[in-house]
Parts: C-alpha cells; sequence; structure tokens
C-alpha cells in the first residue's frame, strides 16, 4: 500500500520512529514521570489502572499480588508497540512494516557509513538452507525470556532490545543488505506466517512494468538525481522485499516451512495459556500486571504450574519452556495428521487439488488462527480500558480483516501467480501496436482482461503475420526470465498455452531463446542455489525510474555503493 510512497518521506517517517524507539529504551532506564500516570489516585489519567474492572487485586498462586505506580515503558513495548506491529504486518503487509521498520533502519548503519559486507552470505551454505529453524529457534527462545526475565523488567527489557540492535546491525556488517531480516530476525518468521502470499492491503510485484522498485526493495535517492534507485546486492533469493508471493510459492515446501507456520499456532495458544497455568486465572494476563510485576526473576524457582488451587513442584524456569514446547509439538503434529488425511480424501476422491495448494491452505488457516487467538488476549490489557461496545468493536474490526485475508488468499495458486504474471508481461508487449484492441473486444481495454481471457487474444489479432506473434511472444518471454519467473531450462514448458495461443511451435521458441541469449547472456546462464527457477533477479530500471543498469549489478553477491546511499541514516 505504502510502496509509491517517497523514499525521502519515507526516510522522515523512520526518523520518527526510531527516535521513539530510542525514547523508550532509554525510559526503561530512568523514567521519575509515568508513575504519576499509573497512579489509581490519579482520576485525569487514562492508564490509571483504576479503570480496569477487576478485583480490588490481582491473584496469582491463590495470593494477592500487591502492585504499586510503576513505570510504563515495558506495558507501551509490550502491550502496544507488538500489537500494533502484527496489525500492520497482516492488513498492510510485510512491505510496509519492512519500510518503517526501526531495527531494519538501524541495522543499515554499515551501510550509511560506506561500508561494504566482509562476506557474501551464499557462501553460508547452513544458514541459508536453515534459517527458518534459526529463526523459530530464537523466536521459541525469546518468548520464554518474555516469561521468564523481560516482561516486567525494565532494566532487562532495555537490555534485551539494545542486544538486539547490536546483532542486527552486526549481521548486516559482516552480510550486507537485509541479511539480518531475511535470515535471523525472529520477527521476520513472524511476517513470514501473517504475510501469506500477500498482506490484506499489500500490492501486486508480479503486475508491476518490469525494472520498477518494487514493495519494500532496498532503495535510496540519487543524489545528482534526486530519484529513487535499488541499491539491492541479493542477499536473499526469491527477495520477499522484492515480490513477497514469488518468495511465497517458492518457500512454501522449504525445510522448516511447516515448523514456523504449524509451530508458530502452537507458540501463540502456548504463551497465553501459560499464564493460566502459572497463576491460575487469566486476571492476571489480562490485567496487565505481569508488565510491571514486582522481582520477575525472584520467581524463577517458584512452582511453575498452580491448576485447580494446586501447586505443582516445577520451577518456573523450567515449567515455561516446557509448556511452549508441549504446545508447539502438540500443534505440529495435529496440523501434520490434519494435512495427510487431507491428501488422502482428495486422492480417494479425484479432487483437482495440487498438494501445494492443500499445504497453501492449511497455512493459510493455521495464520487465521493464529492471528484471532493473539488479539484475543495480545494487548487485552490495554483494549480493556475501554468501553465494552469498543472492545466489541475491535474484536469484530479483527475477525473482519481476518476473513477477508482468508477469503482472498484461499484461492491464490502457484499457477494463477504466473499466469497473471504472463498475462501481464501479454499485455504490454501488445500495447506496443498502435491498434485499437477495444474494437475486437467489444469495448473493453486490455487491461480489462482476465489472465484466464488470454484465450480470446488469438481470435482478435487475425490480422497479425506470424513475425508480429514471434515478437509478442519474444517479448513476454524475455520479461519472464528478467523476473525470474521461471528458467530458460523449463520456459518450454511454462509457456506452452502461450504458444499454442500465438500458433507458435518449439521451434520458434528456441529461436527467441537464441536471440535473447545474443542480446542478454545473463538471462539463460545465472543460476540459483535456492530455486528450481532462476531465481536470482537483478533489477534493473531505465532511466526513467532511476535505477542502474550497469553490469556489474548482476554480480552475484556485489554491493551497490553510491555517494547517496551514506545519506541512509543522517
Amino acid at each position: 500500500m505504502f510502496t509509491g510512497v517517497s523514499e525521502r518521506n519515507m526516510h522522515l517517517f523512520r526518523w520518527v520512529l526510531i527516535i521513539s524507539w530510542l525514547l523508550l529504551i532509554v525510559s526503561l532506564f530512568y523514567d521519575p514521570i509515568s508513575t504519576t500516570l499509573t497512579d489509581p489516585n490519579n482520576l485525569l489519567s487514562p492508564l490509571r489502572d483504576g479503570l480496569i474492572n477487576r478485583e480490588s487485586c490481582v491473584l496469582v498462586q491463590g495470593e494477592c499480588l500487591i502492585e504499586e505506580p510503576y513505570q510504563v515503558g515495558a506495558r507501551v513495548f509490550w502491550g502496544m508497540v507488538v500489537p500494533c506491529a502484527i496489525m500492520i504486518v497482516l492488513v498492510f503487509g510485510h512491505e510496509t512494516w519492512r519500510r518503517i521498520c526501526p531495527l531494519y533502519f538501524l541495522s543499515q548503519i554499515p551501510r550509511a557509513l560506506g561500508l561494504k559486507p566482509l562476506l557474501n552470505i551464499d557462501k553460508n551454505y547452513w544458514l541459508t538452507n536453515n534459517h527458518l529453524y534459526l529463526q523459530f529457534a530464537l523466536f521459541f527462545i525469546g518468548l520464554n525470556c518474555r516469561i521468564l526475565f523481560v516482561n516486567s523488567d525494565r532494566v532487562v527489557l532495555a537490555l534485551f532490545l539494545i542486544l538486539t540492535i547490536v546483532s542486527a546491525v552486526t549481521m548486516v556488517f559482516i552480510y550486507g543488505g537485509r541479511s539480518w531480516c531475511h535470515y535471523v530476525c525472529p520477527f521476520g518468521m513472524v511476517q513470514t506466517v501473517f504475510t501469506g502470499p500477500r498482506g490484506l492491503l499489500g500490492t501486486k510485484a508480479h503486475q508491476a512494468p518490469p525494472r520498477t522498485i518494487t514493495q519494500s526493495m532496498c532503495r535510496s535517492v540519487d543524489a545528482t538525481t534526486g530519484k529513487e534507485k535499488s541499491t539491492c546486492i541479493n542477499c536473499k533469493s526469491p527477495c520477499l522485499d522484492i515480490d513477497s508471493e514469488k518468495a511465497y510459492w517458492n518457500q512454501l515446501t522449504k525445510s522448516g516451512r511447516r515448523l514456523i507456520q504449524y509451530g508458530y499456532l502452537g507458540l501463540v495458544i502456548g504463551y497465553f495459556a501459560y499464564y493460566w497455568l502459572y497463576a491460575g486465572n487469566f486476571d492476571y494476563y489480562l490485567s496487565g500486571a505481569w508488565t510491571h510485576e514486582p522481582s520477575q526473576l525472584a520467581t524463577l524457582f517458584n512452582p511453575g504450574f498452580y491448576i485447580f488451587g494446586q501447586p505443582i513442584a516445577i520451577p518456573k524456569l523450567v515449567a515455561a519452556p516446557l509448556t511452549l514446547a508441549f504446545f508447539v509439538v502438540i500443534s505440529y503434529l495435529v496440523c501434520t495428521r490434519l494435512e495427510k488425511l487431507t491428501r488422502a480424501y482428495v486422492r480417494k476422491k479425484n479432487l483437482n487439488i495440487s498438494t501445494e495448494q492443500i499445504l497453501h491452505r492449511f497455512f493459510s488457516i493455521c495464520t487465521f488462527l493464529a492471528f484471532n487467538i493473539f488479539f484475543i488476549y495480545g494487548g487485552r490489557p490495554e483494549i480493556m480500558r475501554f468501553p465494552i461496545p469498543l472492545q466489541f468493536l475491535f474484536q469484530s474490526f479483527v475477525v473482519l480483516v481476518s476473513s477477508i485475508w482468508l477469503y482472498r488468499t484461499w484461492g491464490r495458486s502457484n499457477q494463477k501467480y504466473t499466469n497473471e504474471s504472463l498475462a501481464n508481461s501479454f499485455r504490454r508487449q501488445l500495447k506496443k501496436f498502435p491498434l485499437d484492441f477495444s474494437q475486437f473486444l467489444e469495448g473493453r481495454s486490455l487491461d480489462d482482461l482476465k489472465p484466464d481471457e488470454l484465450g480470446v487474444l488469438s481470435k482478435v489479432l487475425p490480422n497479425f503475420s506470424r513475425q508480429e506473434y514471434f515478437s509478442i511472444y519474444k517479448g513476454v518471454l524475455q520479461e519472464a526470465l528478467e523476473a525470474r519467473h521461471f528458467s530458460a531450462a523449463n520456459s518450454l514448458e511454462v509457456l506452452e498455452s502461450i504458444r499454442q495461443k500465438l500458433s507458435l511451435n518449439e521451434k520458434e521458441h528456441y529461436q527467441a531463446l537464441t536471440e535473447l541469449s545474443k542480446e542478454n547472456p545473463y538471462l539463460l546462464y545465472i543460476s540459483s542455489r535456492q530455486s528450481p527457477f532462476l531465481e536470482r533477479r537483478q533489477p534493473r530500471l531505465s532511466e526513467q525510474s532511476s535505477l542502474s543498469e550497469e553490469p556489474t549489478q548482476l554480480r552475484k553477491g556485489q554491493q551497490v555503493s553510491s555517494n547517496s546511499e551514506k545519506t541512509e541514516l543522517r
């Protein structure tokens, strides 16, 4: 949705967010002001705890938790910032979050200083092949740290955030680009889960004109022309920031993909369930007392479970990870079992649904459930401060947006994505001819044609010569290879339906490949380690879009550098 917002404006907005975030971190160390806002006697403060409709004290394992006025830094971060980030990702798409993320902004300090990456991330085979497992493990550890150490201890939370910033900067210093976001950041895994093929209001990168900046592609402003240009160094392929749906379909069956989708659902359920298992009631969580609980670290060896009025002598230090691991395993086993049963049913009934499509729909259901379960509890301490009608309105909004997202995502498929990409390329090739196509399309324009209506083109172009058909086909092939929708090796199979509609044969297909190999050799011979298709997308923007077309940008792993890049954090 915000892809078209200029980099200058987004740069200013990022500065506002980063300053706010740094002030929040500072407040975790020193905050002499906000205690007055949480004083129940301060009738003018919307943050006073007296506004919550609950008992006079919160019971934790049968004992009253004594609360006093407290600093709000931790509560703001856990109760407001984190839920807002989740909502932004599903509604506006990862592309919006990636462009405003304060952590991404700070991670680019090495690039702003003109430092080139020390290593090529393509050579770190373990990380590129297993990053989903790493991200899930870090997320699992992070949730346990929240429950055990971080939730209400402001200094520990501040140190945790500072350590995260240092880790992000270090990763980018070593590997460059968005290597932190793609391969290490635990929230990057969450973005994968909640984005799916595309956010609710996300843009359609595969329908954008060729050689343009799409979604949250790395970019900067050229100091001489004042126009935006790509600074992509190909640290990930396929790249979620260039085309999220392409990355989604390409990595749908990647090792670890089921774990993060099914396991994340288990983590969401297990995280909120643990508060009840620990305190013996949900009021402990819903009150928000866990964001300012005195002496959180002192409870590490207290009983970790309190069920039906009975403490269970398993230390909290062990009980929390045990609970989260249990729910992850149960969620993973149940979802994979249901997936197998569904595949068996589809085979038995001879339904026209591919294994890939079944997996996609199970992933979509998990995202829908995780989103709604999260917002039943996520941010609830703050939501409960509003009148009951507003609480129901918010929950209705959550269900509405997630339902619309599920409805739109349900029918997506890799085949549909490819057909839409080829159809748009087809339109662009036809628009090169000075013809009024509306006379052949009963008043409709080429833009009105849907991808599955490509067959009509063979009927509306009766006067085209075979050479013109060949020119159209060659243009479609070139655009598809540039966008890395497939490789030269499998292009014959993918474009078979288009050749049939244009009455072209295989010989002419190979002729087009031969001509393209002479004009743009890199299209055919650059290979990729990650995909059955040719994945290494190297943006080459025209002068109109102010992106560099230098051949050096096509070398795998090479950083694009310019003086203007150093202004990113200034």
